[in-house]
């Protein structure tokens, strides 16, 4: 992989929605909830696919009870799939690769949120000492996703999984080493509903913390560690969030926020957060 100014914002990296076959839509299950307003089996397309692949009511999903799709990143696992696995043919017109489609799409979608970890890993200067083996496990998982299917359907995702955990822990580690003063530790702490308005938290590590429903508006979450963390209806209302470190999109969309909540460079802000 060449050197750039950002490895995050690598173009496969971004869902394409316009090179995917609509597989999410496809692929996955979901069940009605506050997050959808029907229930959907997987391998059964959504009533809103379009003949084109796309979404007939995209601009309008929160409107229609779809919240759960504006949460939804495959990271460019969609067109991965779709352009590279099975190369451009679509499970409409070879039905027979259909069931095979839909299960390699979940699994090469791990394995990009993987990519995406160690790309965001490689765009921390401090993480230098691990830059080395971060950019060899990205080539080795880069080259896995583009492998045949039948490769992909058999891979073991949660032992790569822990193959590369420690590495993204070290570069978190060495990032937020920067961070003056003591770092506060909520790695997988259940904090669903806490109120923590105004808290410091900057460097902290909030690795796979259940934040559902917590506020944490006004808080300085500057450099923390965020990767995992379950962030479904926080309260982001002006928290800072700059430099945060692993934070993906879906995180970001599942969570509340307002005109002044500060985010990274590298994320957009959602849509439906208040002005």
């Amino acid at each position: 992989m060449s050197e750039r100014t950002s490895y995050a914002a690598h173009p496969d990296l971004q869902a394409d929605c316009g090179s995917c076959f609509g597989l999410c839509c496809v692929a996955l299950p979901f069940s009605r909830s506050s997050d959808f307003p029907v229930d959907k089996s997987a391998g059964t397309p959504c009533g809103n696919l379009q003949e084109d692949f796309r979404c007939g009511i995209h601009r309008r999903l929160r409107d229609q009870g779809y919240n759960g799709c504006t949460v939804f990143d495959c990271f460019g696992a969609g067109q991965k799939v779709s352009q590279v696995t099975f190369k451009g043919v679509s499970w409409r017109e070879e039905p027979d690769s259909a069931r095979a489609m839909y299960e390699v799409f979940p699994v090469v979608r791990q394995l990009h949120e993987l990519l995406k970890y160690i790309a965001q890993a490689l765009d921390l200067p401090a993480a230098g000492p691990v830059h080395g083996d971060l950019r060899r496990a990205y080539e080795r998982l880069d080259a896995l996703t583009r492998d045949m299917a039948e490769t992909l359907l058999a891979v073991d995702v949660d032992a790569l999984r822990g193959e590369v955990n420690p590495l993204l822990l070290r570069a978190s580690e060495l990032a937020r080493a920067a961070v003056p003063g003591r770092k506060k530790n909520h790695r997988g702490a259940h904090l669903m509903g806490s109120r923590l308005r105004g808290a410091k938290l900057r460097g902290a590590s909030l690795r796979g913390a259940l934040l559902i429903a917590a506020d944490l508006s006004g808080s300085d979450l500057r450099d923390a560690d965020l990767i995992g963390a379950d962030m479904r209806d926080t309260n982001l209302c002006g928290a800072d969030l700059r430099g945060a470190l692993f934070l993906t999109q879906p995180q970001l969309n599942a969570a509340r926020g307002d005109a002044r909540t500060k985010v990274p460079q590298t994320l957009e802000r959602p849509r439906h957060w208040a002005d």
